[in-house]
């Protein structure tokens, strides 16, 4: 069971991963604090000493985690003050982190498919429906996929843009 790689691309060997995506989005969220903080976030976690509890980490670890992805474009750090306090930052997803949902759920439904007896504490769900809800490969016109029904190509667009 595998990804088809026709063309070019079916000789592994002759090219490059330099530019692979799954490389740099790695690069991004490859750690487990950062997936956490997602959760969290998602979860609609906002201020570091909640994030810093709730992810199980020091205070250093959340903060150079955090800062990272501030500056990665995953978060956006924006200061409040509470009456009679000192400014503090809380940490509001971007749009970029918000597109990272689904990889989240993702790993939500293989960890409950996989790793947890029953189907596992969480489940999502369409809030107005409570139906469940299931992050699948899907063509642009909403067509699930296995993943032998899947292939992959040069991106063309992408190659006249690379120059």
């Amino acid at each position: 069971m595998s990804v088809t790689l026709a063309g070019p691309l079916a000789d592994r060997s002759a090219w490059s991963t330099e530019e692979c995506s799954i490389g740099k989005a790695m690069g991004v969220v490859g750690s487990r604090t950062a997936m956490l903080l997602l959760r969290e976030a998602f979860y609609g976690t906002t201020r570091f000493d909640d994030f810093a509890e709730r992810v199980g980490v020091t205070d250093a670890v959340a903060a150079t985690r955090l800062k990272q992805l501030v500056e990665l474009g995953v978060f956006e750090k924006r200061p409040y003050r509470e009456p009679g306090q000192r400014t503090r930052h809380e940490y509001l997803l971007t749009q970029m982190g918000r597109d990272l949902f689904p990889v989240v759920a993702a790993l939500m439904q293989w960890g409950n498919a996989h790793l947890q007896h029953s189907g596992g504490p969480l489940a999502l769900v369409e809030q107005e429906t409570g139906e469940p809800v299931a992050v699948r490969a899907v063509t642009a016109a909403g067509r699930a996929l296995d993943v032998e029904d899947i292939g992959v190509r040069i991106n063309l667009d992408w190659l006249r843009h690379s120059d």
